[in-house]
């Protein structure tokens, strides 16, 4: 009689260690027992070796609905799948109406329990006038974040945030352990810049960057950690583009500040030179940055000063990446599948361990949304997600991808590993070139409050 449902052979990455030859034994959906050498009986056995065994990545930034037409949770979460992403969590500024009540996050609760193919969290945001009340009740429904945004895209669905407001939000946040995170760029600066440029006729791709000048970054969050400090809170910022806001949440972490700080993978490999070369497609807030500061962003990394990666997965159709003006296009681009190998190719290249994928990936944005010991980790106890990496030479086809999105800023780059199978609580959901979940076999998935 088999002592486990399933046994996984592989290369064990661990919070802080590789374990060569290992295996993960799963029952019941959760991780039994973790070794090395010979396994256990199973009445399962999916041979891994020679390739890496990781925990399931956490993808902390997802908009499966703020485009227009949204790719909906459906498939975003299938795209997730074969991305190695086995938890997404996705933000409240949704096209059809934003996530800023009990009954607007319930009815997102049973979109994700209808149609989810991996876990996942939600956010929950506010509105712009009157939104503080709604807080408590989007906490006890189980929001596992709040977003706030210092930059206005939109009044109602993806409002400006006043700081007087974003106080009150940050105190009504503190007793309840949820962390509340930050979209970061100065509103007036880059209005200002923005309505410059385009009358002095720049409105080519390198101008975008010009809008959003890393001070109107740097100011933003300087905001943001005073008012979390003053408030006594946890307080994150969502997207962190440049080397000097990772110096300023360092200067408020020693203060004894409850401050955390998120970076996206698309600022750890893309420049301002990819920008050039994919235009529209590359245009994300905040921009792209020049190469130094993505290698002073690598410096963070191997200083251990960043608490995760995400993607800010945002699939818009082709329709809205194409105008010449780069004003006039949606700003974000899909990530899910090119995630955790563009995450160790970076790794890779500049010598740091392959633990460093894991814990950036998994481990930290389960500390964040309040998951571990639940998620985040190969651990005994844990559910069973797990990303099946195979080491190699693969060039990234975008025209291949699940998500709606049939391109990527990532398009044609070559990375150093493809994802070979995906692991939802001791399931295969992804094989290496089929999602093989079905809707509903995702969960909702709340904070762990103590």
């Amino acid at each position: 009689m088999a002592d486990f449902d399933l046994v996984v052979r592989g290369n064990l990455v661990l919070p802080e260690r590789v374990v060569e030859d290992g295996y993960v034994a799963v029952s019941g959906g959760r991780i039994a027992q973790i070794g090395e050498g010979a396994p256990p009986a199973a009445a399962d056995v999916y041979d891994a070796r020679g390739n890496y065994v990781l925990p399931g990545a956490i993808d902390g930034q997802v908009h499966t609905g703020s485009q227009t037409p949204p790719e909906g949770i459906l498939q975003s979460s299938k795209a997730a799948a074969a991305g190695g992403v086995t938890t997404m969590v996705d933000m409240p500024y949704d096209s059809l109406g934003a996530v800023v009540d009990v009954a607007t996050f319930n009815a997102k609760v049973g979109v994700v329990k209808r149609d989810a193919h991996v876990d996942v969290g939600l956010f929950a945001t506010i509105r712009k006038e009157d939104g503080v009340k709604d807080i408590p009740g989007l906490v006890d429904a189980g929001a596992c974040a709040f977003k706030f945004s210092t930059y206005e895209s939109h009044p109602v669905r993806f409002p400006r945030i006043k700081p007087i407001d974003m106080l009150a939000a940050f105190e009504a946040l503190a007793p309840t352990g949820i962390g509340g995170g930050v979209h970061n760029e100065n509103q007036e600066m880059v209005d200002f810049l923005v309505e410059k440029l385009q009358a002095e006729g720049r409105t080519d791709p390198a101008a975008h960057g010009l809008s959003r000048p890393p001070i109107a970054e740097a100011l933003a969050m300087a905001e943001i950690y005073e008012l979390g400090a003053a408030a006594g809170s946890r307080v994150h910022v969502v997207h962190c583009s440049i080397p000097r806001g990772i110096d300023i949440c360092e200067a408020y972490k020693s203060q004894g500040v409850r401050a955390t700080v998120e970076v996206c993978i698309h600022y750890l490999m893309l420049d301002e030179d990819d920008m050039i070369r994919v235009g529209a497609f590359g245009k994300i807030n905040p921009p792209i940055r020049p190469r130094e500061m993505v290698e002073g962003m690598w410096g963070h990394v191997a200083a251990g000063h960043i608490d995760f990666v995400s993607t800010d997965h945002s699939p818009w159709p082709l329709s809205a990446k194409s105008n010449p003006n780069i004003f006039k296009n949606g700003s974000g681009a899909p990530g899910l599948e090119s995630f955790i190998p563009a995450m160790f190719t970076g790794v890779e290249q500049h010598g740091l361990p392959v633990t460093t994928v894991a814990k950036l990936l998994s481990e930290g944005p389960a500390k964040y949304f309040l998951m571990d010991p639940k998620k985040g980790a190969i651990a005994e106890g844990a559910d069973a997600d797990l990303a099946i990496l195979e080491p190699g030479k693969f060039k990234f086809d975008a025209s291949k991808t699940v998500t709606v999105a049939d391109w990527s800023p990532f398009d044609g780059k070559e990375f150093t590993c493809r994802v070979a199978g995906t692991f939802l609580r001791g399931k295969l959901v992804w094989d290496g070139s089929s999602v093989l979940s079905e809707p509903g076999d995702g969960e909702f998935v709340r904070p762990v409050r103590s």
